[in-house]
């Protein structure tokens, strides 16, 4: 299935049914009076949040999205249906935006969620509503009203607790594909990556969800390469890791390449908790690895570690530190329990 996450979609709420004029006429009842009813009210446009979903594949071929229009009303004072509504069903993690693709709407972050998006147009008033004590016979009715008219934005933004960065052929599919049960293609050419990727980690009986990106490469900011589109995707992170290259030229100079290009696309990523490791590690000989570990400890500022898709070296510690922070993350975020109010 090719991956979509995002799309611009057009959606129209049903008009109002039309109230009727009508008048009761029966043998033997001189006078029956107006019963035209009212007409029914248009449908309305609803997004919904949904499982078995991970892209916005389906609004490729379809972009417009138009709820019924109600029932018109009557005689015999009977009501025009509701029209039928449209439900825009959306994986979890998705934004719904205006067509200036900046002000949001709403996200839709878990199943079940409901938005109601565009709201159907009310029936108008049949002639029987009208009647008054001085107006007996009323011969006027209301039309239905217009239903919402508007163009918005999907956009995807997949919902995992850590994410992978760094340049491409940095081993962040082998180790995906090494961790979880995901199949990612694995090739030894950059841009191997082309869409996001997402798998289950399954580690000392606990259970979290890991994304891999396409590669970064120098000015992706500005659209090189793949460009920096899909950082989008990690946005929702809770840490990062980011594997550099050990076979690489200089460990530093690929770190600091992949961090100038996060700290360029912004959006609160330069803030995340970051793990840094030195990847294929089982590719290098000693002399080697220590000279790229000086490097990369140098540009990063910290102690990187060292793995191996491989050959399994040092993945448990990183799957590990992925894990504690994580759970320091999610336990920052839990809202302190409320205390019981007194009474006398």
């Amino acid at each position: 299935m090719k991956f979509l996450d995002q799309a611009k979609i057009y959606i129209r709420s049903g008009n109002g049914g039309a109230g009727a004029v009508s008048f009761r006429r029966e043998k033997f009842i001189e006078f029956g009076g107006p019963d035209g009813g009212d007409g029914g009210r248009g449908g309305d446009v609803w997004a919904e949040c949904v499982e078995g979903l991970n892209t916005l594949i389906d609004y490729r071929y379809q972009q417009h999205f138009k709820a019924k229009t109600g029932g018109h009303g009557m005689g015999k004072n009977r009501a025009g249906a509701k029209g039928a509504d449209v439900v825009l069903k959306v994986p979890a993690g998705t934004e719904i935006l205006e067509e200036d693709g900046e002000t949001v709407i709403a996200d839709m972050t878990h199943v079940g969620q409901r938005v109601l998006l565009a709201k159907g147009g009310n029936g108008g008033f049949g002639n029987a509503y009208f009647t008054t004590s001085t107006n007996r016979a009323p011969r006027r009715a209301n039309p239905g009203q217009e239903g919402v008219e508007r163009t918005l934005i999907l956009r995807l933004k997949l919902i995992a607790d850590a994410g992978l960065v760094g340049l491409p052929n940095a081993g962040k599919s082998t180790f995906l594909a090494t961790v979880t049960s995901a199949k990612p293609k694995i090739a030894d050419y950059p841009f191997t990556t082309l869409y996001p990727g997402l798998g289950v980690v399954r580690v000392h009986g606990r259970e979290f969800v890991l994304a891999d990106i396409p590669g970064l490469i120098e000015g992706a900011s500005e659209g090189v390469g793949l460009g920096d589109r899909f950082l989008s995707h990690v946005e929702r992170c809770r840490v990062l890791l980011h594997l550099v290259e050990g076979t690489s030229e200089d460990a530093g100079e690929a770190y600091r390449t992949v961090r100038h290009e996060i700290e360029a696309y912004g959006h609160g990523l330069t803030e995340k908790p970051e793990i840094v490791a030195l990847s294929k590690a089982d590719a290098l000989d000693e002399d080697t690895l220590k000279e790229q570990l000086k490097r990369l400890k140098k540009a990063c500022k910290r102690t990187p570690l060292v793995v191996s898709s491989a050959s399994g070296q040092g993945v448990q510690e990183v799957l590990q530190a992925l894990l504690t922070i994580i759970d320091q993350t999610k336990a920052e975020e839990e809202p302190a329990e409320p205390q019981a109010e007194w009474h006398p």
